[in-house]
């Protein structure tokens, strides 16, 4: 009994006293954490929320500048469905989509290969980051000179005789698309591969190791173990990467400009020129707001798939 109240007087007061201080120190905690996001949230208010939230109304306006703004309803919508420029923003936009998988596939294979305890294998790590962290602006104007007739990949191929004349990378229909897609998946490589790097060094070695002992092969390993651990990782990659396809912007700016012929004209370029091009902000916020509902879409789609079908550990 004695003991019993030795041990009250000895954690009661504390428990009493405690639990405000706690309390006090949850909330210094979080003030400190609010503060140190507060930079990088008023600037998310400022260009990112408040432009999207402006746009909603805008996109139902003639908008003008400098004279009276008339609010016209849905036509700026009706006009984007009726115009043949938007569908074809709306299709190359589409087909940059198929880089994800493509991405996908290569980051996990690289990140395979330099998760191996090798010499030098830190370098090869950096090296593959590099083009993550330089502007793609820079990256586009680099790969605009590789590109060029009289560039490096057509001065190797007519030197080997694989063609006789140059492939005009950016001004020919037939691959400009194809060749921004590749500058695109080259410049994300990197980033998706120390994700997936991440994910294989959380993925237990017993499990890898008691599968090999008993039989399995490394290719079995992999496709059984490995791979089925990194779900979680692949949906989110996989999400991350079909929103940066369908806002694609930068490199079709920088290299082609949308042409040649619109065969690399894409939706944020269009709705880039109809504001700045021809002034014409009211339907580029209406063209904008139909390309983010098709965004939505596919966000949800693939976020609903996922979690049918268990991109999370223990499903």
């Amino acid at each position: 009994m004695t003991g019993a109240v030795a041990t009250l007087e000895e954690d009661g007061p504390g428990d009493m006293s405690g639990t405000p201080k706690k309390t006090s120190k949850k909330m210094r905690t979080s003030l400190m954490a609010y503060a140190f996001m507060a930079p990088a949230l008023i600037v998310l208010v400022l260009f990112v929320f408040y432009p999207i939230i402006y746009s909603i109304p805008l996109a139902f306006t003639d908008y003008s500048a400098i004279g009276d703004t008339s609010f016209v309803g849905l036509d700026n919508f009706k006009r984007a469905f009726n115009d043949s420029e938007f569908w074809i923003a709306m299709k190359n936009s589409a087909i940059f989509v198929a880089c994800v998988p493509v991405l996908q596939i290569l980051s996990i294979l690289l990140a395979v290969v330099v998760n191996t305890k090798l010499r030098g294998v830190t370098f090869f790590r950096v090296l593959f980051y590099i083009p993550v962290v330089t502007s793609m602006i820079a990256i586009s104007i680099i790969w605009s000179f590789i590109f060029n007739p009289d560039g490096i990949i057509n001065s190797l191929l007519l030197q080997y005789g694989w063609i006789k004349q140059p492939i005009y990378f950016l001004a020919d229909t037939r691959y400009a698309l194809a060749s921004l897609m590749f500058v695109t998946i080259w410049q994300g490589l990197g980033y998706y591969m120390m994700l997936y790097l991440a994910g294989l060094q959380s993925v237990p070695e017993e499990m890898q190791e008691a599968a090999l002992i008993d039989g399995a092969g490394k290719v079995t390993v992999f496709f059984r173990i490995t791979l089925p651990m990194l779900k979680p990782y692949i949906w989110f990659c996989s999400l991350f990467s079909v929103l940066s396809a369908l806002g694609v912007f930068d490199v079709v700016f920088a290299m082609t400009k949308g042409g040649p012929d619109k065969a690399t004209m894409v939706m944020n370029l269009y709705t880039y020129n109809k504001a700045f091009g021809t002034f014409e902000f009211g339907y580029s916020a209406a063209a904008g707001l139909i390309m983010s509902v098709v965004t939505t879409v596919f966000s949800l789609t693939i976020f609903f798939y996922g979690k049918k079908g268990g991109m999370s550990y223990g499903e």
